[in-house]
């Protein structure tokens, strides 16, 4: 596996911002922190999210994006990004989406994590850059990012080193799932794939098992 590291730990308490003529509450805003923060199986001390329906949880327990993207959005759509641009609590550089599959297993610093769903962008991202069709572009691209659930709670710092315990006999990528979750929605076969993973995270897994249905009922 190729050299997988931690750009930056962002953490960020959950803000109140405005959106066109009303408000809403985001924990979309995340700064990097310089110290070691520890990571518990509901997410990094200090952190928070706003919506805890659609945020956080043990499957979402760390938000996990590439900096490698930064310049793709650069040249688009938004201005000079950091770490934390995309609500992230990981920022990592050497690696994105089609280098992590469903289920796979690292150890990064203490703690040991599983990839358990890519990252469903939402509307907050268009709130924090005022880009109406960012969200939309995003699934477009396959760019989301993804999340950890958390096997082993621990100390994670700016840094630290991705070490591959176990890859996923699936291989199931995050790029390849997010096809299939945005541009296969008649794609019956890719679906069951996906859901054959017992590691995917039971938010995506519901979603996907009432397209399923829908697509077997109609065929």
């Amino acid at each position: 596996m190729k050299l997988i590291k931690i750009a930056a730990v962002n953490i960020g308490l959950p803000q109140t911002v405005p959106h066109g003529k009303k408000e809403v509450e985001t924990g979309i805003f995340k700064s990097p922190v310089n110290n070691a923060v520890y990571l518990s199986k509901l997410g990094f001390e200090g952190d928070g999210q706003a919506d805890l329906k659609n945020h956080g949880g043990v499957d979402k327990a760390a938000c996990v994006y590439s900096i490698d993207r930064f310049p793709f959005w650069e040249a688009d759509l938004l201005p000079k990004l950091e770490p934390g641009a995309f609500g992230e609590n990981l920022s990592l550089e050497g690696g994105a989406e089609e280098d992590f599959c469903i289920g796979d297993t690292f150890a990064i610093g203490e703690a040991i994590v599983q990839v358990s769903q890519p990252r469903q962008p939402c509307f907050k991202l268009s709130v924090r850059y005022g880009v109406p069709e960012l969200p939309v572009k995003v699934q477009e691209t396959g760019y989301s990012g993804f999340y950890f659930r958390v096997l082993q709670e621990g100390l994670i710092r700016s840094g630290d080193v991705f070490q591959l315990i176990e890859r996923h006999p699936a291989a199931m990528t995050v790029m390849r799932a997010n096809e299939i979750k945005y541009k296969g929605q008649d794609d019956a076969e890719g679906i069951r794939e996906l859901l054959s993973i017992p590691e995917l995270a039971e938010a995506w897994r519901g979603s996907l098992e009432k397209r399923l249905a829908k697509l077997e009922h109609n065929s």
